[in-house]
């Protein structure tokens, strides 16, 4: 009996010794710093977060200096991979990425059992009309009307909510397909994210902003769920880029609104 009892407190002494299985099995850091590379999932297709710059073929946008300071702060370089909007989380869970950093929102990645970072940017869901319009002035305005949208984005989401308010909703593959519908009159509104509202402006001034923000959307880095080790190195780069201006030079480059 006295040996039993021996063996059962060393089995128990053992088992506060090893670390749970899912803690040990997270090398999700250690596999990005020994690769000396974080490889970084996005769709470059959402100036002024990313895009392909025309006349260099080089990624640019918010989201790559992000990423390249987040990378440079852990030690290592950033390697952005361009991908299929719709295909980002799936490449996520088949290990294709390290993490994604794509202007996506907490409540595009919700379902899908994921990892979060802090969030790095608020951006609000706006109302785009073509220029002449007199006639929308908010979202009340949009009753029985039309409305273009990005597949697989909040800005979908948000529109879901509230479709009761409009005629239909046309959904769109990226959003450079709804404007150039809404320029020629296929519908009569886009639901947006603001930055990417303000930069189509300026490159094309036939389109405009109108009535409140309908919503904002917590940005953040998503990473698999249970790379916690990553995910926790992430958001101690984001503070540190935060504390020492980095973030506000990158913000001011990309996203300040003259």
């Amino acid at each position: 009996m006295e040996l039993r009892r021996i063996a059962l407190v060393f089995g128990m002494c053992l088992l506060l010794l090893v670390p749970p299985l899912s803690a040990a099995a997270d090398d999700s850091l250690k596999k990005v710093m020994e690769r000396g590379e974080l490889v970084v999932g996005f769709c470059a297709q959402y100036p002024p977060f990313e895009s392909k710059n025309e006349k260099t073929a080089e990624f640019e946008g918010f989201d790559v200096d992000l990423g390249r300071a987040i990378a440079g702060q852990m030690g290592v370089r950033a390697r952005f991979v361009d991908a299929e909007w719709q295909g980002l989380l799936g490449g996520l869970k088949k290990g294709d990425f390290d993490a994604l950093i794509t202007c996506m929102s907490k409540s595009e990645a919700r379902n899908e059992n994921v990892n979060f970072s802090n969030v790095y940017y608020t951006l609000p869901d706006v109302i785009v009309v073509r220029k002449d319009e007199s006639a929308v002035k908010d979202k009340e305005d949009l009753k029985g009307r039309i409305v273009g949208v990005q597949l697989g984005s909040g800005s979908e989401q948000l529109a879901d909510q509230l479709k009761d308010h409009f005629k239909e909703i046309k959904r769109y593959n990226y959003n450079p397909e709804a404007f150039t519908d809404l320029k020629f009159k296929r519908i009569d509104a886009v639901i947006v994210g603001y930055a990417y509202a303000v930069n189509q402006i300026k490159t094309d001034p036939s389109y405009k902003v109108v009535g409140k923000p309908l919503a904002e959307a917590e940005i953040v880095v998503v990473a698999p769920k249970g790379a916690d080790a990553l995910t926790e190195r992430i958001n101690v780069a984001l503070t540190a880029i935060r504390a020492d201006g980095t973030y506000d030079k990158i913000h001011d480059r990309w996203l300040k609104v003259e």
